[in-house]
């Protein structure tokens, strides 16, 4: 799990960003709070489609457009095809993958103030816990992908809070 210590074992693949930002933690939580639903993934939304339409092929919960409600959100709600794991403003969002994958998965965003100059500090986590080889196989195979798109979108966060007015 997610809050588990590196020594418990278990293998797990991580791909971190970490960006400064102008905007306040407040502002900054918001723009990353409202992911997803009519707002969608600020990058590449036709690939999160289409991993949503691959995921109903197969079984999974597919893409589930539309959310509790378009800016609040809560423990366990669900925010397309994820649930909410952890939820605490302005600090921490983590989201439970529901596709079909061939392990865990995580996204999680971490929010703090720099003491030194007052800066936000964004900090995005993706987490795979794989099970066996196709769960190494997938997160090796799609990590180029995968990488462009999580820098890509840490990026994006921070440049729309930073453009959002009030």
């Amino acid at each position: 799990m997610p809050q588990d210590p590196d020594w418990a074992g278990a293998t797990i693949y991580e791909d971190r960003q970490e960006l400064v930002s102008s905007a306040s933690p407040a502002r900054l939580f918001s723009t990353v709070s409202g992911i997803g639903g009519t707002r969608g993934w600020y990058v590449v939304n036709p690939l999160w489609e289409l991993r949503g339409v691959l995921d109903k092929l197969v079984g999974g919960v597919g893409m589930r457009r539309g959310r509790r409600h378009p800016d609040d959100l809560r423990v366990g709600d669900a925010l397309d095809f994820f649930r909410v794991e952890d939820h605490d403003p302005p600090h921490l969002l983590r989201l439970r993958a529901e596709m079909k994958v061939p392990g865990d998965a995580w996204l999680e965003w971490r929010i703090s103030r720099n003491d030194d100059d007052g800066s936000t500090v964004l900090r995005q986590l993706a987490r795979f816990h794989p099970r066996g080889v196709a769960g190494r196989a997938y997160w090796w195979l799609l990590l180029p992908l995968h990488r462009l798109i999580w820098k890509r979108l840490a990026v994006r966060l921070v440049a729309t809070a930073e453009a959002t007015v009030g």
